[in-house]
């Protein structure tokens, strides 16, 4: 390397070492270690360290940070302070800026949001874009790992942790923040940022243990699980699902329902689910005597017996053999039934998920014949007022209300 010593012994003044800096970081960066790089620069050992590491305020001693590393040569996803100078003069030009994207090889949403983030505003409003303030502002940004915004705000951490006790989801929680505090953008986070503060390791922004209350229960994230294959096993038979009709499909009209049995301890009880597909209104059956055909049977026809004919439409179960007396229903209720396809959850997806809210009120492998019917009922009035982002953040109670009062 072409690189001379600097004469100590020649009074130079107070003079940096900038030419010094830049050798020594360049054969640091080349894998040389920190003393050899001290020796052929010149300088010694102590201040190299210092160079690289910083140096904290200690009595009257100013501390000083590390100073930054050369820029690498080549092209790069990151805008560099060349390109920030290049953009400052061709603005000063009144250049379009997708001539300068052109210029300098990028998109021009990079370099419009580098202008508007990077740049500045003075009292009279009047926006400057200069390229070495932000090239400051850029790197003060670089630095990881970031702050949450969760722990960075006791106020936002209060409120979701409030109501993840009250098994709120996150994306409820996250809606609710921006209705409430519109102007508040503080306040405002995405579902996302409240998942990895529950499940990051060593983040620590939300208690540990609000994770079980999220609708799986889980710490932490796993694939999901393949359903199991149910085969057909009744005697009368089944109206498939394919028939069923369109309006029921696009859930614009009311009345169609998704039903399905929640099982307890041992496979000995259970809770019968209603779901209606337009509105997303939950009705649970008591089954205190267990889930056979007779008593879902019976307490289907007790339950749809409550609704008004309009809201009587049909009913999609899947193939478990709780619903063996099918045709006895329909026959009392005049409700007609259709199936599911083997394996194919998804075609009762509302009900499905109505099952997943249900498992926090009634975890698995817990005997479920223990619940009254005044529990049941007022399990699904919580339910029914909570708001869902698939009505507008509207609750279900008040979408049926609506439906009734209409």
């Amino acid at each position: 390397m072409d690189f001379e010593i600097r004469d100590r012994s020649v009074n130079q003044g107070r003079r940096r070492l900038t030419e010094e800096r830049r050798i020594y970081l360049q054969l640091v960066q080349q894998g040389m270690s920190s003393v050899e790089a001290c020796r052929i620069v010149g300088i010694n050992y102590r201040t190299g360290k210092r160079w690289r590491n910083g140096r904290a305020p200690s009595g009257r001693t100013v501390g000083a940070p590390p100073i930054p590393a050369v820029a690498p040569s080549g092209p790069s996803r990151h805008l560099r302070e060349a390109d920030r100078i290049h953009i400052a003069d061709r603005l000063r030009e009144k250049t379009t800026i997708r001539q300068i994207a052109a210029e300098l090889g990028r998109s021009p949403s990079t370099t419009s949001r580098e202008i508007r983030r990077n740049g500045t505003v003075d009292p009279r409003g009047a926006r400057h874009y200069r390229p070495h303030s932000a090239q400051a502002r850029a790197d003060s940004r670089r630095p990881r790992p970031k702050p949450g915004k969760i722990a960075q705000n006791p106020e936002l951490r209060a409120f979701i942790q409030e109501y993840l006790d009250l098994r709120w989801s996150p994306e409820q929680i996250c809606q609710a923040l921006r209705t409430r505090f519109p102007q508040r953008s503080e306040l405002h986070v995405v579902h996302e940022t409240v998942y990895q503060a529950l499940y990051v390791q060593g983040r620590g922004e939300l208690r540990r243990e609000l994770a079980k209350a999220l609708r799986t229960g889980r710490v932490r994230r796993k694939p999901r699980r393949q359903a199991q294959q149910r085969q057909p096993r009744f005697r009368d038979p089944m109206v498939m699902i394919s028939e069923r009709p369109a309006e029921a499909e696009d859930r614009a009209v009311p009345g169609h329902w998704e039903g399905d049995l929640i099982i307890g301890k041992d496979g000995t009880s259970a809770i019968g689910t209603l779901v209606e597909r337009s509105t997303r209104y939950v009705m649970l059956l008591h089954l205190p005597n267990g889930r056979g055909t007779e008593p879902v049977r019976d307490a289907l026809v007790e339950t749809v017996q409550t609704l008004p004919a309009h809201l009587k439409r049909s009913l999609t179960w899947d193939q478990g053999s709780e619903m063996g007396r099918h045709r006895e229903f329909t026959i009392a209720s005049a409700v007609p039934v259709y199936f599911c396809d083997p394996a194919s959850p998804w075609q009762r997806g509302s009900n499905e998920n109505t099952n997943g809210l249900l498992r926090q009120y009634f975890p698995k492998s817990t005997d479920l014949s223990v619940h009254t019917r005044e529990h049941l009922d007022a399990v699904a009035a919580e339910l029914n007022g909570r708001p869902r982002k698939t009505l507008g953040w509207e609750t279900p109670a008040e979408r049926l209300h609506k439906l009734l009062t209409a």
